[in-house]
């Protein structure tokens, strides 16, 4: 699991409690970080592994006007030394993993002999895995939405990185909207990244625990139970019913009842209530409708 990207500034001096907090069951956690200045995401990393989590990574591949004007993001892909000192700065300071999250190029720093350097070179100063998103960014003119589908996957390029280090852990991110694709890529990479083809469909993810793991598929109505138990006590922390409800809109996709449940919790009125019973008669329209 990873977080959302948190810059190091944000870390630094805003709502580090906020933004580090996390539920035992989501570990192992990574803190995926934003940054250019070793110094400052050293510190940020330090905060990050005093919370707890199992790994840091820096995003190299966030194509974000505002990260653009920060210069970091999928920017430094372009400044692989810089990115080396950033990588170095913070395993001085941390004992657990140190990764980097980028692309496989940007704009027209776009060809394997660059790719090829720039993990080299951040290789160098002790980063041993790298997650990949199999398509380059384009910072002019496309948007992060954009960027995620409009440049093409180039999985291939991706496999051939992994040739070139073997000795390296590279995940292969993008694209990946069925099982079928995962374990196509997993034949030639050490591992996929999956991201919103979980969040629209979160049984993808029981589905790829099965055939790649081998563990027993999980019914929604028993996760929906745990996570019945989480929403209470996040209500009781001051949590909005509306944050964590959402989430959870397309674990039933496909089952009868499924409509009057999504409709049911996207009930603004009843939302502001903040009353988990509102997600126990929701179940209960899928229940009804099951028998």
């Amino acid at each position: 699991m990873f977080t959302e990207m948190i810059t190091a500034g944000a870390l630094l001096h805003g709502p580090r409690e906020r933004l580090l907090a996390y539920s035992p069951e989501e570990q192992p956690l990574v803190v995926q970080l934003g940054g250019a200045d070793p110094g400052d995401l050293a510190r940020a990393a330090q905060l990050a592994a005093a919370a707890g989590y199992a790994e840091v990574n820096l995003n190299v591949g966030c194509p974000s006007s505002r990260v653009q004007q920060g210069a970091f993001g999928a920017a430094l892909m372009r400044n692989p030394e810089l990115v080396a000192a950033c990588v170095s700065a913070m395993k001085s300071v941390v004992d657990v993993p140190v990764t980097v999250k980028c692309r496989l190029g940007v704009d027209t720093y776009d060809t394997d002999a660059l790719l090829t350097a720039f993990v080299g070179r951040v290789a160098e100063s002790g980063c041993e895995r790298f997650y990949v998103h199999a398509r380059k960014a384009i910072l002019g003119g496309l948007s992060p939405a954009q960027n995620r589908e409009v440049p093409p996957l180039q999985p291939e390029r991706v496999y051939q990185l992994k040739a070139r280090f073997p000795d390296l852990n590279i995940v292969l991110n993008g694209g990946i909207n069925d099982v079928d694709t995962a374990l196509t890529h997993l034949a030639h990479v050490d591992g996929v990244m999956v991201g919103r083809s979980a969040y629209q469909d979160p049984n993808f993810l029981t589905e790829l625990s099965e055939r790649v793991f081998g563990e027993p598929r999980r019914n929604p109505f028993d996760i929906m139970e745990g996570y019945l138990d989480y929403i209470d006590t996040e209500l009781s922390q001051g949590t909005r019913l509306s944050e964590m409800t959402r989430h959870t809109l397309g674990l039933f996709n496909g089952m009868p009842g499924a409509r009057r449940y999504r409709r049911c919790l996207s009930d603004t009125t009843r939302l502001k209530q903040n009353n988990s019973d509102l997600v126990r008669e929701a179940l209960q329209m899928l229940t009804v409708k099951a028998a």
